[in-house]
């Protein structure tokens, strides 16, 4: 309860990274609705970023609306964005459905280019009061600059924003929490740069802390992802003159076996919207393109053929591991694409040296490059898969020594030149240096948003010859 004796108690119950897991959401919504009874009228529930992600078929066919109203369901009291809401939901789609939301978004290093001022549905701070305990939240989400600026919004250094804003709290209120969707190493910083932080509820590096790390009067929390665990702190203090500290941290793990009627209905229910939004048809094909992780296959090809079309660069270079399974013959719809390539991945045009392409293209050659499984910055996929190319035709020795499998590699008739520079339509992972990790050694990288590669099968799809294109072999042995 709030107050016992002369103390007063605040619970804290927080999500991070559900990336939605819809099929957690009822049950976390159980556990939260069982901690809140328990706690009485001082507890408040937050979430710090990833909620949506649009791998699902409920957030993409209701463009966020899903997790929207089952947040409000949920009865969340703050939540902050992470880079899934920021960066993959179109911002006039994303101010939509934010005006439904039923709790505040705080986030404090986030404005719009133009206006200098946060969107209409973010704030910088927010004050919440529970049993005379008054709560002041601030928030900040990954600052990926060159990605928000061509949304037409600036990410300014979290910290920095950060400090700023409890200045502005400290005064006003009893207990200062940081929505942080930066990741744990960030997180620390804070809690030993910054005087005042008393909670920081992590998110961003799926990071577990079963118990807060405790920096100095900091509490630095993370609960991990995909909505697994509920994260729960108990903050006291006796007198009103004293600081509350942490007395209690745990993460609680979510029972699979109850949930939240409500909420399960609203989710099956968005399921079946979900459904029938995403039988657009997009194409009708007379033949299937199949595809390998290990060798060069059609549908592959056709991703690469798609990024080239679309970048206009020299040559493509793209991961086969981006598609879930073949293009079957027949007509294709917007939620079979969303199916068969559901990772929110960009394409992007860099300015590789030959040396990097060809040791890129020797690596997707060796089973531990093609077979690597691959987690985060936005790959939703299994495996890492082989390189496909397009605008390239490459020689190589499957029997070859590791490394020196390739014998040639031309573009447009002429030996790739080892020492110049090319454009290279790519995605926008491999400058993060996952996977291939020479095709991140690029310079001068052009984003390219709001598509993703499945907007570009789109479009390659009905592009004339195309599917010819994609049986044209461009690894020879």
């Amino acid at each position: 309860m709030g107050i016992q004796g002369n103390k007063q108690t605040l619970t804290i119950l927080y999500t991070n990274d559900i990336h939605s897991h819809f099929e957690m959401m009822s049950k976390v919504a159980a556990l939260i609705s069982r901690e809140k009874t328990a706690a009485g009228d001082s507890a408040i529930v937050l979430d710090i970023g990833d909620h949506m992600d649009r791998a699902s078929v409920e957030t993409e066919g209701s463009m966020g609306q899903a997790n929207v109203d089952v947040i409000n369901l949920t009865g969340y009291d703050a939540i902050t964005i992470g880079n899934n809401e920021g960066l993959t939901i179109p911002y006039d789609i994303l101010e939509s459905v934010y005006a439904g939301l039923l709790c505040p978004v705080v986030c404090c290093n986030i404005h719009e280019t133009i206006s200098g001022a946060p969107p209409s549905w973010m704030k910088q701070h927010v004050i919440l009061e529970r049993e005379g305990i008054r709560i002041g939240l601030t928030g900040a989400t990954a600052a990926f600059a060159g990605f928000y600026q061509l949304l037409g919004w600036e990410a300014e250094d979290p910290v920095q924003a950060i400090a700023e804003q409890v200045e502005a709290l400290q005064d006003k209120c009893d207990i200062v929490i940081v929505l942080s969707h930066l990741g744990l190493t960030i997180d620390k910083r804070l809690a030993e740069t910054i005087e005042g932080i008393d909670v920081i509820l992590g998110g961003h590096t799926h990071h577990i802390l079963e118990e807060p790390l405790m920096i100095g009067n900091t509490a630095v929390c993370g609960a991990g992802k995909f909505g697994q665990y509920v994260g729960r702190i108990v903050m006291q203090r006796s007198h009103v003159e004293e600081r509350f500290t942490c007395i209690e941290g745990s993460l609680l793990p979510v029972d699979k076996s109850v949930m939240e009627p409500i909420v399960e209905q609203a989710i099956m229910r968005h399921h079946e919207l979900a459904r029938e939004r995403l039988t657009e048809s997009v194409a009708v094909i007379d033949r299937s393109l199949p595809i390998h992780y290990e060798e060069e296959s059609p549908f592959a090809n056709l991703l690469a053929q798609a990024v080239l079309q679309h970048t206009g660069a020299e040559l493509a270079i793209v991961n086969s591991g981006q598609l879930l399974g073949p293009l079957p013959e027949g007509e294709i719809s917007t939620g079979m694409l969303h199916g068969l390539c559901p990772s929110p991945i960009n394409p992007c045009v860099v300015k590789l040296l030959g040396e990097h392409i060809y040791q890129a293209l020797e690596e997707s050659l060796l089973q531990e490059f093609s077979s690597k499984k691959i987690l985060g910055f936005g790959f939703r996929g299994y495996i890492l898969g082989g390189l496909a190319v397009d605008g390239l035709s490459i020689h190589y020795d499957k029997q070859g020594k590791p490394y020196h499998k390739i014998t040639d590699i031309s573009i447009q008739g002429q030996p790739l030149d080892r020492q110049r520079e090319y454009e290279v339509g790519t995605l926008d992972m491999f400058t993060f240096k996952i996977g291939y990790e020479t095709l991140a050694l690029g310079k001068d990288t052009v984003y390219m948003l709001p598509e993703f590669i499945r907007d570009l099968l789109r479009k390659e799809l009905s592009r004339p010859g195309s599917l010819e294109e994609t049986l044209i072999s461009r690894w020879i042995s």
